[in-house]
């Protein structure tokens, strides 16, 4: 018991100085920021909401509640994003990074369109 309390002292001990000891940056606690979720419900043919605006950095996360397979692709350039078939209640995600206008389609039903504004 001795020894671990000397172990324990020593970590305290390396780990005050390297908070409090001079020139030392790398223990600051900074705060990180946070990932906004958000969700499009894939239902009757339709994503919804249509069109979702956003801030950088957001995971858009599609749901699909439909009877019925549907996929997820980018209208622009399908290398952006692209689902899988998502069948009934399987989800798929994508991390918007950069500013723009995402227009979005199944490509199994290409009448279904959906729009993500990353501002």
């Amino acid at each position: 018991m001795g020894r671990s309390v000397s172990i324990g002292g020593l970590a305290v001990l390396a780990l005050g100085m390297g908070v409090f000891g001079p020139g030392q940056k790398s223990f600051e606690v900074r705060a990180q920021q946070k990932t906004e979720t958000m969700e499009v419900k894939i239902d009757n043919f339709t994503f919804g909401p249509g069109t979702l605006t956003v801030p950088v950095g957001t995971t858009v996360t599609w749901t699909n509640k439909d009877d019925i397979p549907h996929t997820v692709v980018s209208a622009d350039d399908s290398k952006t994003f692209k689902s899988k078939v998502l069948d009934t209640d399987e989800k798929f995600s994508f991390t918007f990074s950069k500013a723009g206008t995402y227009p979005y389609f199944c490509s199994i039903h290409p009448k279904m369109t959906g729009k993500v504004v990353v501002q």
